[in-house]
């Protein structure tokens, strides 16, 4: 399943290109891209690869390799690249000569798209919703649903909690749970008033030690309790703001019954409930929008990403009654992406026409069993979790110490490695969650039966090549995972 290596010759150029200067070869690009964009690169460091074109889940770098593509954008690509759903709207767009940028005004483009949208929505929330254009980047959306709450409510403090993230933005960031992101930053981001930060259910390292059901419980009880404290140092905040399923978290799901309990606690309290649907919406988790789930009807929902079928887009829809800005309260000047409207109508009623989110539980919930079935065989495999076809596989140190829930100590450099044989094999896919020791699943909701399997294959294949290489380093393993984070 190793993807052939790319033989370079003496110039730095495949071997058999021509001598005389190729500006597309992969080496010197990424050379380039080194030399001219910020350290704050990313996925450029764990993928060095050139994409050169990509359809559906497979993506061909310019050097001939293919890679099944695990990422999807970080969940934007909802049909994959490049689907024909999304051309035939991009070009009919083009050729309809329809203004690109029109700042907010009102075109048939948005219109058809607003349709779209609240097509998708629960009724209960879609009959009383607003809609409100933003930035075309979910952390934008973010700051919007805050700086809403915060006006309506005339409060600042913000409720949110550990390993969530929200964003880049001030705002966002200060909400984010990622203290290496915030660290760096003098005062960690600002939300224009306090963070309070409340534990999230995280069954396999539960914050109370416990685990399952009960840790969910106490999770809930310590929020309550808090905000009635009249000691507990708590003012009432704006909102509160959570996912439904934590992403860069590590695709920790929050149990239906803690996120029914959030809205109670919220509604009872006169706060605003935010949930952020910016990775977890438009079927990825097996429903329309993972609050879904729960049956729980938020305040206000923060949408991007798969939104815009691949193109930036981002919203948030809430609740009429919230409605209290002034005209320019949140303003832009890219919040009219017509193109992105036109692609995101297409691909949101594409993914209800053809059945995706129903395909995605089904096919998530399959991927999931196989991978929770090989647990015995491959003890790097602490927990598999999350919802859909959004799933996570924490990597552990298997001869570390058990702890109060019965978890071993987390291995991000087990899962590093695990990550770079996935990829000599042809298969890309991101870490996250606690000291990136997850690795993250996100395929496009179109996988294949053929697609998934061969997913799960080369994962499987390059977790073994990891566990195998681990334990021949002293017999015991314990040198192969030596530097974890504990």
């Amino acid at each position: 399943m190793t993807v052939p290596a790319l033989t370079l010759s003496a110039s730095g150029r495949p071997a058999g290109d021509s001598d005389t200067g190729n500006a597309g070869d992969a080496q010197s690009i990424l050379e380039r891209q080194r030399a001219r964009e910020s350290s704050a690169r990313t996925y450029a460091r764990n993928f060095p690869i050139v994409p050169a074109r990509a359809h559906g889940m497979t993506i061909e770098g310019i050097d001939g390799r293919r890679y099944l593509d695990c990422l999807s954008g970080a969940g934007t690509l909802a049909l994959g690249h490049n689907h024909p759903v999304v051309r035939e709207a991009l070009q009919r767009t083009l050729d309809s000569g329809a203004p690109l940028h029109v700042l907010d005004l009102a075109t048939p483009e948005k219109d058809d798209f607003t349709d779209a949208l609240f097509e998708t929505l629960p009724e209960a929330f879609a009959d009383r919703a607003r809609v409100h254009f933003c930035g075309p980047a979910g952390t934008d959306a973010v700051e919007a649903a805050l700086k809403l709450t915060q006006t309506a409510t005339g409060r600042r403090g913000v409720l949110a909690f550990t390993g969530a993230y929200h964003g880049m933005t001030a705002g966002a960031l200060a909400t984010t749970g990622s203290v290496a992101v915030k660290e760096p930053v003098p005062g960690g981001g600002a939300a224009g008033g306090e963070v309070t930060r409340l534990p999230y259910p995280y069954s396999y390292r539960c914050p109370f030690g416990v685990g399952g059901e009960r840790g969910a419980e106490l999770a809930a009880t310590y929020t309550e309790r808090l905000l009635d404290d009249p000691s507990g140092g708590v003012v009432r905040p704006a909102a509160m703001i959570l996912e439904a399923v934590q992403g860069e978290g590590g695709a920790v799901p929050a149990p239906d019954t803690w996120l029914r309990e959030m809205r109670r606690i919220t509604r009872e309290r006169g706060i605003p409930l935010i949930v952020d649907e910016v990775q977890t919406g438009v079927g990825r988790t097996g429903a329309y929008w993972a609050i879904e789930h729960s049956g729980a009807v938020p305040d206000v929902m923060v949408m991007s990403k798969a939104i815009g079928g691949g193109l930036p887009l981002a919203v948030i829809v809430y609740d009429r009654d919230y409605d209290g800005w002034l005209p320019g309260a949140h303003t832009g000047t890219f919040r009219g992406n017509t193109m992105a409207m036109a692609t995101g109508a297409a691909t949101l009623r594409y993914v209800t026409r053809e059945g995706l989110v129903e395909r995605a539980a089904m096919v998530g919930a399959r991927m999931s069993a196989r991978l929770e079935g090989l647990r015995s065989e491959l003890p790097l495999i602490g927990d598999v979790r999350g919802r859909g076809l959004m799933i996570g596989v924490e990597i552990v140190d298997p001869d570390g110490p058990l702890d109060s829930c019965g978890s071993r100590p987390v291995a991000p450099e087990l899962a590093a490695r695990i990550q770079e044989g996935c990829l000599k094999r042809g298969l890309i896919l991101e870490l996250g969650g606690r000291f990136g020791s997850t690795v993250r699943l996100l395929p496009p909701l179109v996988i294949t039966d053929e697609e998934a399997e061969s997913v799960l294959e080369r994962l499987t294949e390059a977790i073994a090549e990891v566990a195998k290489a681990a334990k021949s380093v002293d017999g015991s393993g314990a040198a192969g995972v030596s530097g974890r984070a504990a």
